[in-house]
């Protein structure tokens, strides 16, 4: 069976003469028209008239700007992925990097607001991996409620009690983090 061309390729039939200047009208891109192309081949408006009107030109022509748009669309996909593929592969050896960190990381050397950082970050992380509603990470960090972080209104007895139960939690998130890796 004859290979079949594709509609911006020279069709059979079609002179050498009236390929090129096709040739020309589709590589015009949006601003295409036959006064274009007559003038850049200083041939005739009405013999170019002809050859467009014989050999389909416009039909040709947006059937090969699909083409390049379908082109387009895939090299972006492409792209696309690739940069994913690099961002995870620089993701991973960062986190490697990190957990390396916190597994050396004195829990006992973290002042009461790095821990309630710590564990708000770590809580987004793991909720945003089991694909929980991140609109209630701040509140269950806080321990349910909006001011539960505000520890002004506590006695030094109750702030003692709560950043000890911060840092075990930590101390808990670490020690998971750490027995991950092995």
């Amino acid at each position: 069976m004859a290979d079949v061309a594709e509609a911006w390729e020279r069709q059979p039939g079609e002179s050498a003469a009236a390929w090129e200047a096709f040739a020309c009208y589709r590589d015009l891109g949006l601003s295409r028209s036959i006064g274009k192309v007559a003038e850049r081949l200083a041939k005739s408006r009405t013999l170019i008239e002809r050859w467009s009107t014989a050999h389909r030109w416009v039909l040709r022509a947006e059937a090969w700007d699909r083409e390049q748009d379908r082109l387009w669309r895939a090299e972006r996909q492409h792209a696309s992925r690739e940069v994913a593929r690099r961002h995870a592969r620089l993701a991973s050896a960062a986190q490697s990097k990190i957990v390396a960190q916190l597994q050396q990381l004195d829990p006992s050397r973290l002042s009461p607001s790095d821990v309630i950082r710590w564990l708000e970050v770590t809580i987004r992380i793991e909720r945003q991996a089991y694909g929980m509603d991140l609109a209630e990470v701040a509140s269950t960090a806080r321990g349910g409620s909006d001011d539960a972080a505000d520890v002004s209104g506590l006695t030094d007895e109750e702030r003692r009690a709560r950043m000890e139960q911060l840092r075990r939690e930590l101390e808990a998130r670490i020690g998971t983090l750490g027995g991950d890796q092995q």
